[in-house]
């Protein structure tokens, strides 16, 4: 079962791995194998939930998504997006950005450099706001609940996350803004970092709304669907998996969810690399364990056992877009930022198995009361 839902992701690694080492040593191996640890536990999540989802879609939207959407989600997000920002950013076409990278790395690299504050603010107001609309969730499920509870009351309040958003923004500007790290010596680059991070903020927004948008969607459909279940119960018929226009509404809200995830993936992976190669490379072979993952749970029918591997995530994009913040003005060193990311998903699922050993060992002892019971009963 295991390998033939994860032979192709294998296959993709090992290869992936290899190419890396041919490109640029043993130093590009474990930067892709980063990248590669850092996409798949930033997209669990969104596994689960491309999971939840796709089940309830017909054979052939399913191999839609799992054909289709893989292409769009490792050759467009994490092929084609990197290049774009770097072509944007610092003002070059996106065929001179991917032979600058190849030919000529060191002309590459400080074009990069100087980028680097407007890639860094976008994508950490981008990160902050998944973090922050994350943590100040009333949720049922907490891992650190001495600090989750709270922010979820703190949540309550409207446009919270926005507020402290923008005002991390504006003390980034007025800080490592100032200073910022170029390859000819700091620059004053504030005007550039709130500029940036104002669109890492608008940009955010657009994509949560088109997911609510499809999310909308995709709820009016499991109310049809629900009374279709019902009309099934009375009539004795079998319930029809989704296909035609209520299928192609889920595919069009999971191809927008992947994208805002793929954002966090990319943007984060700008905290470990500026080199466009390793980060196709790392990515792509995340985005594929993505999809195996994906396939896993369908099959498997049980989603998310490991129920704080989420928060985990999370606080390791919050993270992330601190460590982006602070580099406009300071290196910190890749490693230092995957093992961040690597640690929070360690201990949130270290903290998942304990939560489920202690589950079944109270069941057990309950179960074990019961009989005690039954007996003295009789």
């Amino acid at each position: 079962m295991v390998l033939k839902t994860f032979g192709w992701s294998f296959a993709v690694t090992a290869l992936g791995l290899v190419a890396a080492v041919f490109y640029g040593g043993w130093t590009a191996f474990g930067i892709v194998a980063i990248l590669s640890i850092l996409e798949i536990s930033l997209s669990f999540d969104n596994a689960v939930v491309n999971a939840g989802i796709l089940k309830k879609m017909n054979a052939f939207w399913q191999r839609i998504f799992l054909t289709i959407g893989i292409l769009i989600a490792v050759f467009g997000m994490r092929l084609i997006f990197p290049v774009v920002i770097v072509a944007v950013s610092a003002q070059l076409g996106p065929i001179e950005a991917v032979d600058l990278a190849l030919t000529d790395k060191e002309r590459y690299q400080e074009l990069v450099t100087d980028a680097h504050p407007a890639i860094a603010a976008f994508g950490g107001m981008f990160l902050l706001m998944i973090f922050l609309d994350f943590i100040f969730e009333d949720r049922e499920i907490k891992w650190l609940g001495w600090l989750e509870r709270p922010l979820a009351k703190l949540g309550k309040v409207d446009m919270l996350s926005v507020c402290i958003a923008l005002i991390v923004l504006l003390v980034t500007a007025m800080t490592f803004a100032t200073h910022a790290h170029l390859h000819a010596g700091p620059a004053d680059k504030s005007a550039t970092v709130l500029l940036s991070g104002v669109a890492g903020l608008i940009t955010y927004m657009i994509v949560g709304g088109l997911s609510g948008y499809f999310e909308d969607k995709l709820e009016e459909e499991e109310e049809r669907e629900h009374e279709q279940e019902e009309e099934a119960k009375r009539t004795g018929k079998p319930v029809m998996l989704l296909a035609g226009k209520a299928a192609f509404f889920m595919f069009l809200y999971l191809e927008v969810l992947d994208a805002s995830f793929s954002f966090d993936g990319v943007i984060g992976a700008f905290a470990i690399t500026n080199d466009i190669v390793l980060m196709a490379l790392g990515l792509g072979v995340g985005a594929m364990y993505v999809r195996s993952l994906t396939v896993y749970l369908v099959r498997q029918g049980t989603l998310d056992d490991y129920v704080y591997l989420e928060h985990g995530a999370h606080y390791a994009i919050g993270a992330l877009a601190v460590i982006l913040l602070v580099t406009i003005q300071y290196e910190i060193s890749e490693f230092i930022t995957g093992l961040i990311g690597v640690v929070l998903i360690a201990w949130s699922f270290w903290s998942s198995v304990r939560r489920n050993r202690a589950l079944a060992a109270a069941e057990g002892k309950a179960g074990s009361d019961d009989k005690t019971e039954v007996s003295s009963g009789v």
